[in-house]
């Protein structure tokens, strides 16, 4: 790696290591009426319904005043905001929403899904033609950290390609999904597994899509809406509507795939505009409408949310370790709010 790779890599990664970027605004109205809320996403596509909700003044419009819009780099990163109690609402993978809740106690509830898959593993095509070249001599893997949604994935690829675990993934290098995406384009890395839309911007600079979530885990759960138990107890008409606002912001994707691209890119370029990606770029040159409507071509976007696969994700994670016991998922459910809906 050159100076200018080295000082831009040491940028991002002293920017995403902080562990989120922080989009917050004050709202001053004081009638009394509209219901406060200290909001977070994640940064990236899974939470494109909240992108569509805010853009289009969806909140305001319900009579939902964000107090904060906290745009974290990963999962696990808003987990533990929930876990500090800044964080009242979340739209985050369903992996570290598991973690929060079983290993941090955190007062938690699923109150509906945002979509299914959401997750691939890219590759050098030169270097990585098999999943079992994944323990070749030589071959560098990233991925995020364990127990996170993209790492429970690859533990997935791992075990149906039989390889030894130790062997595939001793020496994976742990980094958040910006980062990983500049060390491959960096030379750093052959392959990496990593969450939409990171996956696809990887794909966009030359890189193979190896595998998606859709390959290795049928109706695999991707990210959820997460609400803290009290404002549930308080306010469970704020909860419908955020789920209600959530379905809509999913209809639009379906109904107007390029439109809904457009507008999360907007506002996740928003955000991005600021952090470097590599010498002479920044992450927006790869936020376009083109390759996020790709990207979200390849999750299927509905608040329809399955207990069996959500339970299914609960037991694999307590069979990697990366929970401390099995909890049936109802502990963790409250679909009252769905009212069937959810566009599939």
């Amino acid at each position: 790696m050159n100076p200018r790779q080295t000082a831009s890599f040491l940028v991002i990664s002293l920017v995403l290591f902080l562990g989120c970027f922080i989009d917050t605004y004050a709202d001053d109205t004081s009638d009394g009426k509209a219901v406060a809320l200290n909001m977070a996403v994640e940064f990236m596509d899974h939470a494109a319904a909240a992108f569509i909700a805010r853009d289009q003044g969806w909140f305001e419009d319900a009579g939902l005043r964000v107090r904060s819009y906290e745009t974290y780099a990963s999962g696990m990163a808003l987990a533990s905001a929930l876990a500090r109690g800044d964080v009242q609402v979340a739209y985050l993978c369903l992996a570290p929403a598991i973690n929060a809740f079983v290993n941090a106690g955190v007062p938690v509830k699923i109150v509906a899904g945002t979509h299914k898959y959401g997750y691939g593993l890219v590759v050098d095509g030169r270097r990585v033609r098999q999943v079992q070249d994944l323990r070749a001599p030589g071959i560098r893997l990233g991925c995020v950290r364990e127990g996170g949604a993209a790492d429970v994935l690859l533990r997935r690829i791992i075990d149906d390609a039989g390889l030894e675990t130790d062997k595939a993934l001793g020496h994976v290098r742990r980094m958040s999904p910006a980062q990983l995406l500049l060390a491959l384009k960096t030379g750093q890395l052959d392959a990496a597994a990593l969450p939409e839309q990171w996956a696809t911007m990887a794909e966009a600079s030359g890189f193979k899509m190896h595998l998606t979530a859709r390959d290795v885990w049928p109706d695999m759960q991707g990210s959820v809406l997460v609400v803290r138990n009290d404002l549930i107890g308080t306010r469970p008409e704020t909860v419908k509507q955020l789920v209600a606002l959530l379905d809509r912001g999913n209809r639009l994707i379906h109904n107007d795939p390029r439109a809904a691209a457009e507008i999360v890119s907007r506002q996740m370029r928003r955000i991005g505009d600021e952090n470097i990606l590599d010498s002479g770029g920044t992450i927006n040159d790869l936020l376009t409408p083109e390759i996020l409507m790709r990207s979200m071509g390849r999750l299927a976007f509905t608040t329809a949310i399955d207990p069996r696969e959500v339970q299914k994700t609960i037991d694999y994670m307590a069979g990697l370790g990366y929970i401390k016991k099995k909890v049936a998922a109802a502990e963790l459910l409250d679909l009252r709010f769905l009212d069937n809906a959810g566009v599939q």
